[in-house]
């Protein structure tokens, strides 16, 4: 319990800015998708499908966790590294199922910024100036967070038609499960964002993500595909995020009017 006459010690509070990306500083790209060939093609997985064409256009292959020297954590992803005029990149296809991609990401997020490949957030603020010390509680340390804009995660969405593209800085999960997941263990929304249009579903949402996409609708997401991977190098390449948002939403509304 609560001593009486103490106040009850506050959790550690994260400052709201963080580190601008030194250009020797990684920028981490997650994809997301479900393992498995099965899966392959379908529409949930369009995330690994921009990953695998960034790697392909980088010319680097993916590989599996023991080939990541330090690495001890959980063992389900495929990564690679890719050298950017921003600095080195760090790519992400998380292989637990969808609904679980958090529990690969944010691991791996703070592993890479404790190894300082990713900048770090600002340090936390763990006590107000009137909070008194709890001189029998040693400080705990805190585990080391990354900054929230080194991060870009590329997802599939129901809410646009196929092929559209959206960039977003930051956001919640709007439904999606894999969004959900990471912005839960992340303890953050507020990381950029790459929104793959996939179409609306009708009464089965789970049958449709889970569904390939048509003849005609492949030659419209195979197109989206590169263009998506135009404005990750473009990011990786060390333009601002806002400046990559506004220069390819101008290029994607002139294609999709």
């Amino acid at each position: 319990g609560i001593s009486r006459g103490r106040k009850p010690s506050r959790a550690p509070r994260f400052a709201a800015q963080i580190v601008a990306i030194a250009p020797s500083m990684a920028r981490l790209v997650v994809g997301l998708g479900n393992p498995g060939s099965e899966y392959e093609g379908t529409r949930h997985n369009v995330g690994f499908a921009v990953l695998d064409h960034l790697a392909g256009e980088r010319g680097v292959l993916f590989r599996g966790p023991s080939r990541l020297d330090g690495w001890t954590g959980p063992r389900g992803f495929e990564w690679a590294r890719v050298s950017a005029d921003g600095g080195d990149a760090f790519l992400l296809k998380p292989g637990t199922y969808m609904n679980r991609s958090g529990d690969i990401v944010a691991p791996v997020a703070r592993w890479l910024a404790k190894r300082g490949e990713l900048p770090a957030a600002a340090a936390p603020d763990a006590t107000d100036e009137d909070d008194e010390p709890a001189v029998d509680e040693p400080p705990q340390p805190q585990p080391i967070q990354p900054a929230g804009d080194s991060i870009l995660v590329v997802y599939d969405d129901m809410d646009l038609d196929v092929g559209r593209l959206r960039l977003r800085p930051h956001g919640g999960h709007g439904g999606q499960n894999g969004m959900r997941s990471i912005i839960h263990r992340l303890a953050t929304d507020r990381f950029p964002r790459l929104r793959v249009g996939i179409g609306r579903a009708g009464t089965d949402a789970a049958r449709h993500v889970l569904s390939p996409f048509s003849e005609s609708e492949r030659q419209e997401i195979e197109v989206s595909i590169a263009e998506a991977t135009e404005a990750l190098e473009a990011w990786l390449d060390g333009d601002e995020f806002t400046d990559v948002m506004t220069r390819f939403h101008s290029r994607w509304n002139l294609r999709d009017s």
